[in-house]
């Protein structure tokens, strides 16, 4: 299942996203772009908001949207682990 991704390395906290499309993308405690919500990604405000981005910071990954756990492997965030 798609799931929405934010790079926080070529993210420069812009908020053209968040503008977009407040039900997914809001600002992380360092002010750049993060994602708040997986639900219903497929409509105009997401893909616009995404098509926004300045340097192609947010894209969509596969993924289990309904998973606690976080897939490392297959995104930017950069975890513990």
């Amino acid at each position: 299942m798609k799931k929405l991704n934010v790079n926080k390395e070529a993210c420069i906290g812009c908020g053209a996203c968040v503008s977009i499309d407040r039900e997914h993308f809001g600002f992380d405690e360092n002010g750049y772009s993060e994602v708040i919500s997986n639900d219903n990604i497929e409509g105009d405000a997401t893909r616009n908001a995404i098509a926004s981005c300045p340097t192609s910071a947010i894209s969509y990954v596969e993924g289990d949207t309904n998973s606690d756990e976080h897939d490392c492997e297959h995104c930017d965030h950069h975890c513990e682990n």
